[in-house]
Order: structure tokens, then C-alpha cells, then sequence
């Protein structure tokens, strides 16, 4: 169960996750599902239930899959479930479960075409996707737990097993005829089994996530994870890092259909959706507004709903966002960057900020962490490594990639370094937080960068600080030396609204309004208080 805190079509936030692994199709015969199993079931839905109940959810989506859709018995456990506990299940067919999951995957991953595989228990759905909407798809007993019940015996898994599983992946696929390759043909995943094979993945790997949020798993990569699994009883496979320990049992069967899958379509990875069937069914309600329940531009609105989650000071932001943008188009012959970097730029000048949620001495860190741990939907790892390092040196120290190096690629770091100089002069040129500085233009020569400050009236504030927080690295970065001017000279009057209380020396008079941000002393403050 997931419980999420929303705001329909604005923002959304995963407040809670309560996960039981039921396996209701364990022990399932022609008879139905297994007693024991209806018990599992029915205690967890109570659980579910009575924490809905205490927290004060008021809306709960209740859906059944596979094993209730399968069993003889599926419509009496229906009805056992809104007798006794008070919920009305939507069993879901084939059908509903594949669009579900696509829902999910397309408002976490810029996929425009290409194929979805979920991997559940009892079943596997394989979807097509065209122009961002589901196209067709199927549901296949595919599922890790039912392959595991019917092909597995020994422990390890013995070769003569998984080359049955193997062929009863190639039987039902063959069954699906839209399903092949095709030239740049690409694959995203979802499900508990490839969830955990990103974060084994992630482990071996020595990443430094928390989120398999954008991952791609390599083939290659799948194919050695598969060898050593089957080669581990099941008490060492429990333990190892990145793996829920009760999965290990059937991690195996699921692992398998995935690289069936890649084999068939000719991929060389898969994308690991963190969205799923859960979130699809609440994304419906969410874009209830739209034609169609998938945003357009997943990366725009991931980094909106994330700082409208944490509350961002939406006018500075924007501001430091249109300056860092005019100061990289104007600067572009010297970096040597494009649209790509732009969006990164972009997304970091909007975050930059977030961590004044938990508080101002050290908010660079916070905002940092923050969007490590969140992540960031549509972006990948490397990606939002570097959006990450951006928040972290936006006001200042020697920008490092340190950890993050692993993620990175070959002129990572110099890209951080040119990118962080563009994010701390827009940021200290509006360090007033008043957009006093309205725009600023560019200039070069060999030796010398200038910037030339457009404003109402002259910036004291923001020339001071740019000139002693973000000229420096500037003048080392581009190897010039740094210039700052303003249009508006020291004498251009203050510009004043006519019903502004004025006091002693320009300053606020008694019982006027502060700034919302009067607590953000001049740095120069920090160490004394």
C-alpha cells in the first residue's frame, strides 16, 4: 500500500509505504486460492484497512490481479472482503493491469515508444507504447512466484529448471505476435522483481543512490547477476545487498522473463521504473483533468512537484532561473554546451534552494540531499548527480563530483564546474531576493569577463556579494578577469512603492512588514552571530 498526500494536477508526495508480502497464489489449486492464503490476505487488508482508518485517508483505490482474476474461488474472496472488512475490490483484468503500469511508467520516464514489461507474481504484462499512450498489451502467466511453484524444486536452481522456465518464456511469448524487435527498439521495467534487481545492481556497483529512480540495467549486467544467483542456496542469496530477503526465493524464475524479454526485443538494458501499478491507478485520479492521465514533459513537472513539496520561495527561484539561463546563452561560445546542459542548469536553479525547509545555516547540503533522496523522475542518475552537485556548491566552495565520480562520465567535472560559476552568479546577483537586477549582459576579451548589471536602481547588495562569492571562481574557471558593473548608478533613486513605511535611514519603520526572508543575514555574518 502506498498512501499519497496530493493536490490534484499541482503536486503530490508518497507520505507512507506499508508492504506484506501475502503471496496469495501460493498453494492455488482447481479448488481456488488456498485458505491459508485467503487469511494472509484478509489480515493484511484489515491492517491496510484500520491504518487508512487512523491516519484519515480519505479516498482508498483497493485492486486485486492475477490470483483473484485466475481462481475458482475469486469472486467468494470479493466477497469476503467486503463483508467482513468494508472494502470493494476492482479486480482488474489482463488488460487493466498492462494500462496501469504503463500509466506509471510514462509519468516517471520520457518514453516516447517502445515496450513495458511488469513482473509480478502470478503473471507478466507486456505493453506497447506509441506517442507516450498505451497501445496494446497482454498479460502472460509469467509471474516469479507461479514459474517458481511449477518449475522449481531443487536449491540451487538446477540447470535442467531453468531451462525449463526458459522455454516456457519462449512458448508464451511466441504467442504474442506485435511483440518483437525492432530497430531502437527500447524496454522500461516494473515490479518488485526489477526493483530489486536495480538495487542489487546499484550495489554491486558501489553507486551512491538511494533510488533506482532512472536506472538502466545492462544485459550484460542481468546475465551475471542471474549466473550468481543460481549458483547460491537460498540462505546466501537472503543476504545479499540490494535484495529483499523474501524475494530471494523466487528472484530467479522473474530474472529470467526479464532476460527473455531483452532477448527478444534486442535491448541492451532496461529503464527501472520506480512507478507502478499503484501509482497508475492514483495518477488517473491525479491528471483526472487531462485528456489523457500523462504529463507531457515528465522532467518539467519531476522538478516542479518536487520544489513545490518543499515549499520553495517560487519569485526568487524563478528569478535565479532566468538569470543562470540568460547568463549560459550569452556565455555559450565559452562553455561550449548545449540544451542538454541547459536543463540541467535549469532544474538545479529551481532546487537550489529547498533545503531552507529544514533550515538556512547549511540549506546548499540540505537541498542536496533532498534531491539524492527523492530523486529526480525523467532524469537520470548521472543527471541528477550533477543537479545535485549544482544545489550543493551554489553559494559556494570548490566544486568537487567526490562520491557522485561513479555516475559521471568523461567531462563531468568540468561541466560542473562551468555550470556551478553560472548558478552562483545568478544566485548573488540576486541575493536581495527582490529582483532588483533585471537582467544582465555578457562581454569578453582574452583577459576579461564582464558583467554589466540592468537595474531600477543600483545594486550595492548584489555587486558586493557576487564580487566577493561568485567572481572568484568565475576568474579561475574561464581564466579571465572578473568584471561587474551596473547601469544604474550609485545616485538612481531607490524605488519605493508609495504606501512603503520608511523609518530611521531607509530602514523598516515600527509594526511595518518584514521580508519574508530577513532571517538571510549576509554570509559574512555567519561565523559571529
Amino acid at each position: 500500500m502506498i498512501v499519497v498526500r496530493h493536490v490534484p494536477g499541482f503536486s503530490f508526495r508518497l507520505e507512507d509505504e506499508i508492504r506484506e508480502m501475502v503471496r496469495l497464489r501460493e498453494g492455488m489449486s482447481e479448488d481456488g486460492l488456498s485458505a491459508h492464503a485467503v487469511d494472509r490476505a484478509l489480515a493484511t487488508l484489515k491492517l491496510f484497512k484500520r491504518y487508512c482508518e487512523s491516519s484519515e485517508v480519505d479516498d482508498v483505490i483497493a485492486t486485486a490481479t492475477s490470483a483473484v482474476r485466475d481462481a475458482a474461488n475469486g469472486p467468494a474472496f470479493v466477497e469476503r472482503v467486503r463483508s467482513e472488512i468494508g472494502l470493494e475490490l476492482k479486480v482488474l483484468s489482463g488488460d487493466d493491469e498492462a494500462t496501469y503500469g504503463v500509466l506509471g511508467v510514462l509519468n516517471n520516464i520520457p518514453m516516447q515508444s517502445g515496450f513495458v514489461l511488469d513482473i509480478g507474481g502470478g503473471s507478466a504484462q507486456i505493453s506497447e507504447v506509441r506517442d507516450r499512450r498505451f497501445l496494446r498489451g497482454t498479460a502472460l502467466p509469467l509471474g516469479a512466484l507461479r514459474l517458481s511453484e511449477q518449475f522449481v524444486t531443487s536449491d540451487p536452481l538446477s540447470g535442467a529448471e531453468r531451462e525449463a522456465i526458459e522455454r516456457e518464456i519462449d512458448r508464451q511469448l511466441d504467442q504474442v505476435p506485435w511483440f518483437k524487435s525492432g530497430k531502437g527498439a527500447t524496454l522500461a521495467g516494473l515490479g518488485g522483481t526489477i526493483r530489486n534487481l536495480g538495487y542489487v545492481d546499484i550495489a554491486r556497483r558501489g553507486l551512491p543512490l538511494h533510488t533506482v529512480h532512472g536506472l538502466r540495467v545492462t544485459r550484460k549486467s542481468l546475465t551475471r547477476i542471474i549466473k550468481d544467483f543460481t549458483s547460491m542456496r537460498l540462505e546466501a542469496r537472503q543476504s545479499v545487498s540490494g535484495l529483499n530477503a523474501d524475494r530471494a526465493d523466487i528472484i530467479v524464475p522473474g530474472l529470467l522473463v526479464l532476460r527473455g524479454v531483452m532477448r527478444r526485443l534486442g535491448v541492451k538494458d532496461v529503464a527501472v521504473s520506480t512507478y507502478g501499478l499503484r501509482e497508475g491507478l492514483f495518477l488517473e485520479r491525479f491528471w483526472s483533468h487531462l485528456p489523457y492521465p500523462v504529463i507531457p514533459d515528465v522532467r518539467r513537472f519531476g522538478v516542479l512537484n518536487l520544489a513545490r513539496n518543499y515549499g520553495y520561495d517560487k519569485p526568487h527561484a524563478n528569478h535565479v532561473r532566468f538569470l543562470a539561463l540568460r547568463l549560459y546563452d550569452q556565455m555559450t561560445p565559452l562553455h561550449g554546451y548545449g540544451s542538454e546542459a541547459r536543463q540541467l542548469l535549469d532544474a538545479a536553479a529551481l532546487l537550489h534552494d529547498i533545503g531552507t525547509v529544514i533550515g538556512y545555516k547549511g540549506h546548499h547540503r540540505h537541498s542536496a540531499a533532498l534531491i539524492e533522496n527523492n530523486g529526480l523522475p525523467g532524469f537520470s542518475p548521472r543527471e541528477m548527480a550533477i543537479v545535485t552537485l549544482l544545489a550543493l556548491y551554489h553559494r559556494k566552495g570548490n566544486p568537487s563530483v567526490g562520491e557522485y565520480g561513479g555516475l559521471l562520465e568523461k567531462g563531468d567535472e568540468d561541466l560542473v564546474r562551468r555550470l556551478t560559476c553560472i548558478l552562483r552568479m545568478a544566485e548573488f546577483l540576486e541575493r536581495g531576493r527582490n529582483a532588483v537586477v533585471s537582467d544582465v549582459v555578457v562581454t569578453w576579451t582574452d583577459q576579461e569577463l564582464a558583467f554589466t548589471l540592468v537595474a531600477d536602481e543600483h545594486p550595492a547588495v548584489e555587486l558586493w556579494d557576487a564580487e566577493r562569492k561568485a567572481a572568484p571562481l568565475l576568474e579561475s574557471v574561464f581564466e579571465r578577469r572578473i568584471v561587474l558593473s551596473s547601469l544604474a548608478s550609485v545616485d538612481t533613486p531607490t524605488a519605493f512603492s508609495h504606501d512603503s513605511a520608511v523609518g530611521v535611514d531607509g530602514l523598516p519603520a515600527e509594526g511595518a512588514n518584514k521580508s519574508d526572508h530577513a532571517e538571510d543575514e549576509p554570509e559574512a555574518f555567519d561565523d559571529k552571530g
